[in-house]
């Protein structure tokens, strides 16, 4: 049985190394996961002034689209050594009207990338603090810190061209496959 599973990227720009990385990651995926990449580009910052009987269409959009996943993988970049403000955004949307959060009790898997050395350790862990608090049951093992990922990818198409990155990604996807069903 397949289960269906967010691909949130934290990054907005169009050449981004993150939404690269995850677009691959969707394609070597096994089949028990179905990877759907699930936009956050166009979310109206959170307000809850704005959170009436009609919400945001995008807001809207989103909370549905979260509704029909079973979990979380996120790609993100570093900014500032945390997470991208879309990225918090998106966790905020996800998370309201209280109560009915998108997020609660789905596993998650976080990985990050830089064109830096240290792969955005930082985002990757920062990401890690207002997961606990959506209950998001986030895998701990392997860790995935994408580092001079720059260096990894093909100019012209964005493709993987580090054969031992992709093992290693594939590996993080078995992972995460068997973390999805250990924490059912």
């Amino acid at each position: 049985m397949s289960v269906r599973v967010a691909l949130i990227v934290g990054s907005l720009r169009k050449g981004s190394y993150s939404r690269a990385v995850g677009l691959e990651m969707k394609a070597m995926a096994a089949p028990e996961l179905e990877i759907e990449l699930v936009e956050i580009g166009d979310l109206p910052l959170y307000n809850p002034d704005l959170e009436t009987e009609t919400p945001p269409a995008a807001w809207t959009r989103f909370r549905a689209e979260m509704a029909e996943v079973q979990a979380v993988l996120f790609v993100t970049p570093e900014y500032n050594r945390s997470i991208p403000g879309a990225l918090k955004n998106a966790l905020d949307v996800g998370s309201r009207p209280y109560g009915d959060s998108i997020w609660a009790g789905k596993p998650a898997a976080i990985v990050s990338v830089s064109p830096g050395a240290i792969g955005a350790f930082g985002a990757n862990h920062h990401l890690r603090q207002p997961l606990v608090f959506l209950n998001m049951p986030t895998m701990q093992q392997p860790e995935a810190y994408v580092g001079n990922v720059a260096g990894l990818l093909n100019e012209e198409d964005g493709r993987l061209k580090n054969e031992g990155t992709r093992e290693f990604l594939k590996e993080f996807l078995d992972a995460f496959a068997a973390w999805i069903e250990k924490t059912k």
